[in-house]
């Protein structure tokens, strides 16, 4: 079975939304640096992706997650994913693989999109 890669833009509010779906790993995690980097350099610096629909991610997908983070605390912008704690296969895998290395307490991680771009929402618990 082929898993297709794709990465779909919007805006809710303030927010510039990416919504990831597919794979991210050696192959496409560069399409998805590539998005974040535009979305920064049209002024967008705050950003959602929306990681729900990502059912595998390796270190290299790690890697654009922690890159983009760096990239947008640089310009004082707001960096939030979206990891569902329940769903296909019991939750997210990019959730358990952040929560494996130990790097989720580094994200802004939410359920949903509208609890990611609400302005009083409260982030999950690593």
């Amino acid at each position: 079975m082929v898993v297709a890669f794709k990465v779909t833009g919007g805006e809710q509010g303030e927010w510039a939304v990416l919504q990831v779906s597919g794979e991210l790993d050696l192959v496409t995690s560069p399409v998805l640096r590539q998005r974040v980097h535009d979305a920064v350099a049209e002024g967008r610096h705050s950003l959602v992706l929306d990681l729900s629909e990502v059912w595998f991610c390796d270190s290299s997908g790690v890697g654009v997650l922690i890159a983009a983070r760096r990239l947008l605390r640089s310009c004082q912008g707001r960096l939030r994913l979206i990891l569902p704690a329940q769903g296909a296969a019991d939750g997210s895998h990019v959730n358990r693989v952040l929560g494996a290395l130990g790097v989720r307490r580094l994200f802004d991680v939410h359920a949903d999109l509208p609890s990611a771009t609400s302005d009083d929402a409260s982030p999950l618990s690593a």
